[in-house]
């Protein structure tokens, strides 16, 4: 019985160890993630640049050519 008590012991301690480790791992993901939420939130945002009206223009009937061609493709 003296074996079966020391491997017992040896699984518990196996398994707090585990646990232990993922409660470790899990804590420092919640703050890192709360981290990088926080520099994301406070971090200026870039400004936003301006699409002259020419250029939107020229999107616009790309987008509008390519549609077309794609439906009488079909």
């Amino acid at each position: 019985m003296r074996v079966v008590d020391g491997l017992f012991m040896q699984g518990v301690e196996l398994m707090l160890a585990g646990i232990g480790s993922v409660f470790v791992f899990l804590v420092l993901l919640v703050i890192v993630t709360r981290v990088m939420s926080w520099l994301c939130t406070t971090r200026p945002s870039a400004p936003s640049s301006q699409v002259s009206k020419s250029h939107l223009a020229a999107i616009s009937t790309a987008v509008e050519r390519y549609r077309k061609e794609r439906t009488t493709s079909k």
